[in-house]
């Protein structure tokens, strides 16, 4: 590399030009885009090693447990740069997600040391971390000796670092001040609208503004693109179902899933007044402009069908509308993003799944797991991710204020980046934090199923549904 080239980037990494300027001015050098990535990665990883003895663990390794996922595919892709940073090994096994849980689950509960860090969503700390299964990761974060200064800890996005924080206690808020850090922020998904403008455009609809909208543009652009059903929501017998689109609108009319009283008893929250007019708008939706086999609906279904042009919009993760957009998808190109406040007034909140990184209690070396862990989840690899790879939505302010990266968003997912600054305020977890979570709102989701399928009233499911969860809550302890 020449040093004109050298200079160039040491501006850009200095703030004097913005990502956009810099490979401007290396292709006016000759440097292709592509070289000038590896450039860039390169010389972000000398400025790293200036500034932090990242050769402590060198000739060390680690072994990690991975889920099968783009944020995968773009950390291994990045892989090298870690390695030629740390001079340490790193291993990993990855498995697909239907089973992935389990084997992280298997290998916490039996004491394992094969792993040092693996992948999890926030809500699985709720029961790893009271267990003894993991790391209140505090202990690295603010340890001068252990963490590099640019590491920047307040650039995650602070719902989502809030979000990842919990004090153990059944009931406690989220990002309290006595709080652990049970995990680390890596990249997240907030719960917005994605639709097919064609099929918009056909039906003469705009993107609703509210619940009620929701339900009429559904209906309307159903009967306009024949063969097509209005929106995908999820419908299966899970968890997964009540937390993406479902608990987003919940949360934005201002209902919860359980009560916590002055005394910390915990009471379900699901059969209010509010909540049950709730429902009843969900189900309407579902029954008359949802999927014919919505019970069966997961990620994947909700996915493939908007991206098949089988259905006209979907209420879910807005990264998995990102990945429908392009691919093989038939619909690649066609689809545009909004936020969505159900309430109709104020910003959307939505609820957030946050694929996190954490460390086994049970590693025989953490504080070199925290090195990857540091890298993993620091600036450098979150642009590299967003950048080069499909690593959306990164957690970093620094990150989504990269000129490059919103351009690369703007120019080819229309909506995204307006979408994802309008709702990332108010987007965090919104349930409460217990360790009956994946138990009681899998009976929610079996309770909304029988609703849509007419087999019990709304009201009478929800009180049903109420009484059930207050029992379990009492048998606990908790309630």
């Amino acid at each position: 590399m020449h040093e004109k080239e050298k200079d160039l980037i040491r501006a850009w990494q200095r703030g004097l030009l913005d990502r956009r300027e810099l490979i401007r001015g290396l292709g006016a050098m000759g440097v292709t885009a592509a070289s000038a990535g590896v450039l860039v990665n390169m010389m972000q990883t000398q400025a790293l090693a200036a500034d932090f003895d990242w050769k402590r663990h060198a000739g060390k390794g680690v072994k990690l447990l991975l889920n099968k996922h783009p944020y995968t595919d773009a950390m291994i892709a990045n892989l090298d740069n870690f390695k030629a940073l740390t001079g340490m090994n790193v291993a990993y096994d990855v498995f697909p997600e239907d089973v992935y849980f389990d084997k992280v689950t298997a290998a916490l509960s039996s004491r394992s040391s094969e792993y040092d860090a693996f992948m999890t969503g926030a809500y699985m700390t709720w029961t790893y971390g009271p267990a003894g299964w993991i790391f209140d990761h505090n202990e690295w974060i603010h340890d001068p000796a252990k963490t590099n200064p640019n590491y920047n800890w307040e650039d995650m996005l602070e719902g989502v670092r809030k979000s990842c924080a919990w004090n153990g206690r059944p009931g406690g808020a989220l990002g309290s001040p006595d709080a652990k850090q049970w995990c680390i922020p890596w990249g997240y998904e907030q719960n917005n609208l994605t639709y097919n403008a064609e099929m918009f455009a056909r039906a003469g609809a705009s993107v609703p503004k509210d619940l009620d909208q929701l339900i009429e543009t559904a209906v309307q652009v159903q009967k306009a693109n024949p063969g097509v059903y209005g929106i995908g929501v999820r419908g299966s017998r899970s968890w997964a179902t009540i937390h993406p689109g479902f608990l987003s609108a919940y949360a934005n009319l201002g209902e919860r899933d359980l009560n916590v009283s002055a005394d910390g008893k915990l009471s379900a929250a699901m059969n209010t007044p509010g909540s049950k007019a709730f429902h009843a708008k969900w189900v309407r939706m579902i029954q008359e402009a949802g999927a014919p086999d919505w019970s069966t609906h997961t990620w994947y279904q909700v996915g493939t069908d908007l991206g098949a042009g089988k259905s006209a919009m979907i209420y879910d993760a807005d990264i998995l509308g990102y990945f429908m957009n392009g691919g093989g998808n038939a619909m690649a190109g066609k689809l545009a993003y909004a936020p969505f406040a159900a309430s109709g007034n104020g910003a959307p909140t939505p609820n957030i799944w946050i694929w996190s990184l954490a460390m086994s209690r049970f590693s025989k070396d953490p504080d070199a797991a925290w090195y990857f862990v540091q890298w993993a989840s620091g600036p450098e690899h979150g642009l590299f991710g967003a950048t080069k790879m499909d690593f959306v939505n990164p957690v970093r302010a620094s990150v989504w204020a990269d000129a490059g990266f919103r351009e690369r968003l703007s120019k080819n997912y229309p909506g995204y980046v307006e979408m994802h600054d309008v709702s990332a305020p108010g987007a965090s977890i919104k349930f409460t934090a217990q360790p009956l979570f994946f138990d009681l709102t899998t009976e929610w989701a079996a309770t909304l199923q029988k609703m849509v399928a007419r087999e019990v009233p709304v009201d009478e499911g929800l009180d049903q549904l109420a009484e059930s969860v207050n029992r379990q809550l009492k048998e606990a302890g908790l309630g």
